[in-house]
């Protein structure tokens, strides 16, 4: 049985829920994102909680993506 971390549709299903939501009026994530890229000016900290909440999927997912593709560099 594969590590629950290993299973690429348990990470995009993280990455299309807890990744995005709430989805209206914009993914949340990308909100925070884009607060951060400005500076940051007056992020409180329950904001960049909720940024690694929400990033985390996709650090995940990156992460997957990064082993995957040293995998199939080295054979």
């Amino acid at each position: 049985m594969p590590r629950l971390f290993d299973d690429i549709r348990f990470i995009v299903l993280l990455c299309l829920t807890l990744g995005l939501a709430p989805y209206v009026p914009e993914p949340h994530v990308w909100d925070k994102l884009r607060w951060v890229a400005g500076g940051a000016v007056g992020m409180p900290p329950i904001a960049w909680f909720d940024l690694v909440m929400h990033g985390t999927p996709w650090v995940l997912l990156l992460v997957w993506l990064i082993r995957r593709g040293l995998r199939a560099v080295r054979g």
